[in-house]
């Protein structure tokens, strides 16, 4: 059995401004993301994790640093980078965007998995770059995991690991520095814990 920890990365001042980060913009935490990740470390740092995976973006890798301050070993994966938004990247979210995002989550939605922002990046092709970690994940030996990455991203994990259609993604809320654990037994995976804030001490 493998428990994986599977985690959005803290606040950033992107985050905290509304600038769109995706792929392409790569920003540390701010005060309080950096505050958020001590809470989870807190909580969390008797877990007995043999292995952290991150995406290759600096906001996720710092969110777990102090688990990596452990010597606990680390790898970093592209495949879990957050979902490329194209042209959009870098800039405040303004009213064309908020126009745009929401035709485009309609369309996904709808199933329309295939569209995306202009230079950016589907549901479908993220997807495939998933597949390629989970097979690393299944073939490694470790079982107990800690998991760092991007909200719309994970949205798409999840549903690639609970076998559930990307036109459901939006079924699964994130909050900088959120909890989500999956348990799988050698053939499925299966959700244990939905959207924990509970190491942040607050409600949704």
């Amino acid at each position: 059995m493998k428990e994986i920890f599977l985690i959005r990365h803290g606040e950033t001042d992107y985050n905290k401004k509304g600038i769109v980060q995706g792929r392409g913009v790569n920003p540390s935490l701010n005060e309080k993301g950096r505050s958020q990740a001590d809470s989870f470390f807190q909580k969390y740092q008797n877990e007995p994790f043999e292995i952290v995976y991150t995406s290759t973006l600096q906001r996720a890798i710092e969110s777990v640093q102090s688990f990596i301050d452990l010597k606990i070993p680390h790898e970093k994966f592209s495949e879990l980078d957050e979902i490329g938004w194209g042209d959009f990247e870098g800039r405040e979210v303004d009213n064309y965007f908020h126009s745009e995002f929401k035709r485009i989550i309609g369309e996904w939605k709808s199933g329309n998995l295939y569209v995306k922002t202009s230079n950016g990046e589907s549901p479908l092709e993220l997807q495939e770059k998933h597949n390629r970690f989970i097979k690393v994940l299944q073939s490694r030996p470790q079982k107990k995991i800690l998991v760092c990455m991007h909200g719309r991203a994970m949205r798409i994990l999840l549903c690639t690991l609970l076998n559930k259609s990307l036109c459901e993604m939006d079924e699964f809320p994130h909050y900088n520095l959120s909890l989500y654990r999956v348990q799988f037994d050698g053939t499925e995976f299966k959700l244990t814990a939905f959207n924990d804030l509970t190491h942040l001490h607050v409600e949704v």
